[in-house]
C-alpha cells in the first residue's frame, strides 16, 4: 500500500478519452513530501468515455492508498468529484436513480467508490486543467493518462516506466484556483437526469473546464459557449 505511516497523502488521478468516446485510459500519481511525483500507474480502458476513465482512476488510486492515512485527492473533473462528493447521497436514496427517474449512468463505478470512501478521510480538491504554472500533480495525472488512452499499454513506477511525455495541450494563462469538497456535505444535489444535445466541432476549441477538445469530437452548448458534453451535465447536475 502507498502512503503507509505518513500523516497525510496528497494525489492526484485523470483519466483520457480519445473521441469520448474512444481509446481511454486512467492514471493517478502520488506525491512525496514535498508533493513532488513519487509513485504513479496508468492503465488502458479500450473505449470508454472520458467519465469512465476519470471514475476509473478515482477508483484505481483508492484502491492502491492506505485507507487509515487521510488522503487528498487533486482532480480537475468536476463530473467525476460531484458524483462521488454531491450527487452520490441523493442517488443512493433514489434507488440509484437520477432526480428525472433515469438509471445512474457508471452506476458500477460510482458504488465501487462508495466502498473504498467508507470510513475514510478524503478531501476532493478540484484544480482546473491545463494551467501555466498549474498544479504539477495533476498534470503529471493527465499525461500519463493521455499516455495511456493512446498506446493502450499500462505503465507507472512499479514498472520502471518513463515521466510521461508533455501534453500536446497548450496550457492557458492565468493561476490555478482550487476548491475543496468534503465526501459527505450536509446538502446533498441531484444528478441531472437528461443528456444535452451534443454536436461535432467543427474546429478545436476549450471546454470550461479547461480541458481542450479537437475537431470532429462530440461538444454540447453551456453557459459559457461550447465544451464537453459531460461537463454541460455537470453543470446542469450541480
Amino acid at each position: 500500500m502507498i502512503g503507509r505511516m505518513r500523516e497525510r497523502v496528497v494525489a492526484a488521478c485523470d483519466g483520457a478519452s480519445k473521441g469520448n468516446p474512444g481509446p481511454a485510459g486512467w492514471a493517478w500519481v502520488v506525491a512525496d513530501e514535498t508533493e513532488t511525483p513519487a509513485r504513479w500507474e496508468a492503465g488502458p480502458l479500450g473505449k470508454a468515455t472520458n467519465n469512465v476513465a476519470e471514475l476509473t482512476a478515482l477508483e484505481r488510486l483508492l484502491t492502491a492508498t492506505d485507507p487509515g492515512v487521510p488522503l487528498e485527492v487533486r482532480m480537475d473533473s468536476q463530473y467525476a468529484m460531484k458524483a462521488v462528493t454531491t450527487w452520490l447521497p441523493g442517488w443512493k436514496r433514489n434507488g440509484w436513480k437520477t432526480s428525472a427517474g433515469k438509471p445512474v449512468a457508471n452506476q458500477e463505478l460510482v458504488v465501487r467508490i462508495d466502498a473504498l470512501l467508507d470510513g475514510r478521510s478524503v478531501d476532493f480538491r478540484y484544480v482546473p486543467a491545463h494551467q501555466v504554472d498549474g498544479d504539477r500533480l495533476n498534470d503529471f495525472a493527465d499525461r500519463a493518462a493521455s499516455q495511456a488512452a493512446k498506446a493502450q499499454e499500462p505503465a507507472g513506477s512499479a514498472l520502471g516506466s518513463a515521466e510521461p511525455p508533455a501534453s500536446e495541450d497548450s496550457p492557458k494563462s492565468g493561476a490555478v484556483k482550487s476548491g475543496g469538497a468534503r465526501r459527505r456535505p450536509a446538502a446533498s444535489r441531484q444528478g441531472a437526469g437528461s443528456s444535452p444535445r451534443t454536436i461535432k466541432a467543427k474546429f478545436p476549441g476549450r471546454c470550461l473546464c479547461g480541458r481542450s477538445y479537437g475537431a470532429g469530437e462530440p461538444i454540447a452548448k453551456n453557459a459559457q459557449g461550447w465544451g464537453h458534453p459531460e461537463c454541460r451535465t455537470a453543470e446542469a447536475a450541480g
